[in-house]
């Protein structure tokens, strides 16, 4: 059956992020596939994350991150910053500083730059919501890297509970 569920959450359409943080001096960035769109006015986006991650902590202090969006051909790119790493994982790629010092990835399809406003308990995650303060779209001529093409890249088969 836990195959089952996670083949059946895999259905879910949803895309690939990576999501970038800044603290201070101090940036860091990860894959999530939980981000959503929550408000046309004011433009928000919610991303689930574990609160056990060093980015979620870098996020309840500086209040900013920024959601860079990933095309079908950067899912190495999403391998890379899925991986748990105590070395500097932007340090090879290219990226700039936005309007809230959050790294966004120059070669993204698209980013979005998020000051956090509200928070809330999600089971074994945080739900952060965050107001959209700018973005761009950065390569309009490609298509959206999608959850389902990543396989098990997150082992989230093992996840999931057994039954409902």
């Amino acid at each position: 059956m836990k195959k089952d569920l996670a083949l059946l959450f895999r259905k879910l359409t949803h895309g690939v992020y990576v999501i970038g943080v800044v603290d201070n001096n101090q940036y860091n960035a990860f894959t999530a596939a939980w981000v959503m769109h929550v408000s046309f006015n004011p433009l928000m986006l919610a991303l689930s994350i574990n609160p056990n991650h060093s980015s979620y902590r870098m996020i309840q202090s500086s209040k900013q991150f920024s959601v860079n969006v990933l095309h079908r051909n950067q899912l190495d790119l999403a391998r890379h910053f899925g991986e748990p790493s105590n070395s500097d994982k932007l340090a090879n790629i290219k990226w700039h500083r936005g309007q809230t010092g959050a790294p966004i990835l120059d070669h993204a399809l698209a980013y979005f730059e998020c000051e956090m406003k509200h928070e809330y308990q999600a089971g074994d995650h945080q739900l952060v919501i965050g107001h959209v303060i700018d973005g761009a779209i950065l390569n309009s001529e490609l298509s959206p890297l999608l959850y389902s093409d990543t396989e098990d890249m997150d082992g989230s088969h093992d996840l999931y509970s057994d039954t409902f």
